[in-house]
């Protein structure tokens, strides 16, 4: 990154399509068929176990946090109608607790699969909630600043001996940026101290001095960095090497899906990473669905969906692999337990449902 005042990691623009059109959902999913993800609708002989609508689609609580704009490819589809092309009939169901809770909510079938961040999902599911993932939706949703009059710039070992706040002191972002320290030549709990605030609060004290650097997500963290007249500038973010080609969000998928309809857990991937597509491809109509949920203006949105890569969701082996790279990562910043085998601990939490 330079080191000119507006360092807001932006992509340059590409040409967009004025709408999503018929033929834009078609030549995504032309994408996932050469990819060896079928496209069509196959139910199978056998009848459904769950609900179905009138004329037989099947109906799916699908779990979501409103206020993400990484998330937003769960919106798309439904304003889309790419669940409606894939047989489903999908509720989405704003949920705002704690990861545990939302686990808790789809192994329990209080709701039928649910979109979030690895990085929250992946320590819980150590703990073996009757759950399983089923695809990557996208890159790069977190992303870490410091002020310049406390002494941070660009440069990683500018964090060195700085306190960092965060919202949750043993959460994603905790996480996240334990191992991109490590990445870096900084020991995560030597050589930087770690201070929780609530969220809201954390630009207010990296303004005062008592944080130098904090991690948040976007589009607020966009939206702080952009009204901070130069002085927040990022340091890493869940895009930085090692992870620049790594997927952040993911769909997970209930036990009791998987069981009794797998046809539908398999059509709810398909729909998710073919509105990720989409939004890859038009983050302006993206922007505009997502807008009435976010304090953010379309133009703002667009520029956060730029940040992101969309175009990234691995499923089957390669999501397994990547999900063992992060559980062996995270085993070595002391996250996962000593003894966890990363390729067992994948292939136990992740389901090939387009095999």
């Amino acid at each position: 990154m330079s080191e000119d005042l507006d360092d807001i990691a932006e992509p340059e623009a590409r040409p967009k399509p004025s709408l999503l059109s018929r033929r834009n959902l078609l030549v995504a999913g032309g994408g996932l068929a050469a990819a060896g993800v079928a496209s069509a609708v196959a139910w199978g002989t056998a009848g459904p176990k769950r609900p179905v609508t009138a004329d037989g689609k099947r109906k799916i609580r699908l779990a979501w946090n409103a206020n993400a704009i990484c998330l937003a490819p769960a919106l798309l589809a439904k304003e889309y109608g790419i669940y409606a092309d894939n047989g489903l009939d999908v509720e989405l169901v704003n949920f705002a607790g704690s990861t545990d809770q939302l686990l808790e909510a789809i192994s329990t079938g209080k709701a039928d699969a649910g979109v979030g961040m690895i990085l929250r999902w992946i320590k819980p599911l150590e703990q073996g909630f009757d759950v399983k993932l089923i695809a990557g939706t996208h890159g790069g949703c977190l992303r870490v600043v410091g002020s310049r009059r406390h002494g941070i710039t660009d440069d990683v070992q500018s964090l060195r001996g700085k306190t960092i706040g965060l919202a949750e002191i043993s959460g994603s972002g905790r996480n996240a940026l334990a191992v991109l320290l490590k990445a870096n030549g900084l020991d995560p709990n030597r050589d930087v101290e770690w201070r929780a605030f609530p969220a809201p609060l954390l630009a207010a004290a990296a303004e005062k001095g008592e944080i130098q650097a904090f991690v948040d997500s976007d589009p607020l963290l966009y939206l702080l960095q952009k009204a901070s007249k130069g002085d927040l500038v990022e340091v890493l973010s869940n895009l930085s090497a090692p992870w620049q080609d790594r997927f952040c969000c993911v769909l997970g998928a209930s036990g009791h899906l998987l069981r009794d309809d797998r046809p539908a857990a398999t059509a709810l991937a398909r729909s998710l990473v073919t509105a990720a597509t989409l939004c890859s491809q038009d983050p302006h109509a993206t922007a505009r669905v997502f807008a009435p949920y976010a304090k953010a203006s379309e133009e703002d949105l667009v520029a956060v969906l730029r940040m992101q890569t969309h175009d990234k969701h691995p499923v089957g082996r390669d999501l397994q692999h990547e999900v063992a790279l992060y559980a062996q990562e995270l085993r070595d910043v002391g996250v996962m337990k000593p003894n966890l085998v990363p390729d067992r601990f994948a292939a136990g939490i992740v389901d090939n449902v387009f095999a």
